[in-house]
């Protein structure tokens, strides 16, 4: 079957290394938060202000004070730091943001992301993802495969405005995880049950499947 959001996410936290600075972006790769290794000290980071972010709160447990970017109640770990966003905005265009987990509507073969408008449609703005993805020394992206009408997300070139060029590095779908290369997309792992001609078929921008490609554990 493929992965389930939590299950992406769970993926995405074997990328994380101790010591790194993270931050998390809208929707699935928030999940992240709930799946750090053991004995693994990562600091996460919310561009509203915030270093040193917790796992989601406990339903009852909530403290409406407490939000994210994603304006979601989060939780605060010892030795939590609250501050301004010019000062969080500092940190992203400084580069110290090891890595960063986004959401995307839209990824090119060459590494390109869409990820804040669709046409016609009423937005907020682009918000931090901007700075994110031109400062971040490695950003991987978290996403479904294809979209409801069933149409591959990993594309040739976007269609949908773009928020950042030649930037992302690897994503993980529900059907696999891929790194981005000079050669298009590589997929390098599967999920359970599903089939490398299954992923051919689903994915529009350049494919090669890795020699050493294996199913995902998670």
């Amino acid at each position: 079957m493929p992965l389930d959001k939590n299950q992406i996410a769970k993926r995405i936290a074997q990328e994380l290394q101790d010591g790194f600075y993270v931050n998390l972006g809208i929707g699935i790769p928030t999940l992240v938060a709930n799946y750090i290794p053991e004995g693994m000290e990562v600091v996460l980071q919310s561009e509203n202000g915030l270093l040193g972010m917790g796992p989601f709160p406990i339903e009852g447990e909530e403290d409406a004070d407490l939000i994210n970017a994603g304006k979601q109640t989060i939780t605060t770990l010892p030795g939590s730091a609250f501050f301004d966003s010019a000062m969080s905005f500092g940190m992203i265009r400084a580069g110290k943001v090891n890595l960063t987990v986004l959401g995307a509507m839209e990824v090119a073969d060459n590494g390109d992301i869409a990820n804040w408008k669709v046409p016609g449609k009423m937005v907020k703005g682009m918000g931090g993802a901007m700075d994110l993805v031109a400062s971040a020394k490695n950003i991987i992206v978290a996403m479904q495969h294809t979209d409801k009408a069933g149409n591959s997300k990993l594309l040739p070139s976007c269609s949908l405005p773009i928020t950042g060029l030649r930037c992302v590095k690897k994503i993980v779908t529900d059907l696999g995880v891929f790194n981005v290369t000079e050669n298009g997309f590589e997929c390098i792992e599967y999920a359970t049950g599903t089939t490398i001609e299954e992923i051919k078929q689903k994915t529009a921008g350049r494919l090669s499947i890795s020699p050493v490609v294996k199913e995902i554990a998670v």
